[in-house]
């Protein structure tokens, strides 16, 4: 019995003493533009990739290829801008269903009710995580903006 604890003693000694094996690399940092959604020369990327998460920029409902909002109010621009994100999510190889965080800028908090139907409709559960606030000044004189975290993981 004591030369069992001995042995165990000597084993955890040995492991609790050896160096530390070489830290991870830090991670690398990609800068994504697809050009499916944005132009090359806005200043910031559509996406950039750090680890496993991918960061995508805030998305108002500007027709791909263009800086022109969709006619049609909120529902329209909130469809668009969901169509932008799936679009960018699939250029990085990833899918709606990798969406871990949303947060939402509506430049009228009474237009919740309305994009909440077109945001219930687009994505399936699980939903993402979410948050959302009143702002005043989107980009474009858009009624909603979207940006979003995603899972890059294996």
């Amino acid at each position: 019995m004591v030369r069992t604890c001995l042995l165990l003693l000597a084993a955890v000694s040995i492991v609790c003493l050896a160096p530390p094996s070489a830290a991870d690399p830090p991670a690398r940092v990609e800068f994504k533009n697809s050009g499916r959604v944005l132009g090359a020369d806005l200043p910031f990327s559509e996406a950039v990739r750090l680890g496993d998460t991918l960061y995508l920029s805030g998305q108002v409902g500007i027709a791909p290829g263009t800086l022109k909002l969709v006619p049609g109010g909120v529902r329209a621009e909130a469809q668009q801008a969901l169509e932008n994100i799936r679009a960018i999510l699939e250029a990085n190889g990833r899918t709606t269903a990798d969406l871990v965080k949303c947060t939402v800028m509506l430049a009228d908090m009474g237009d919740w009710p309305a994009f909440n139907e077109v945001y219930r409709a687009f994505l399936k559960k699980p939903l993402p995580a979410r948050s959302a606030f009143g702002t005043n000044g989107l980009a474009l004189g858009a009624r909603v903006e979207i940006e979003c975290l995603a899972s890059a993981g294996p």
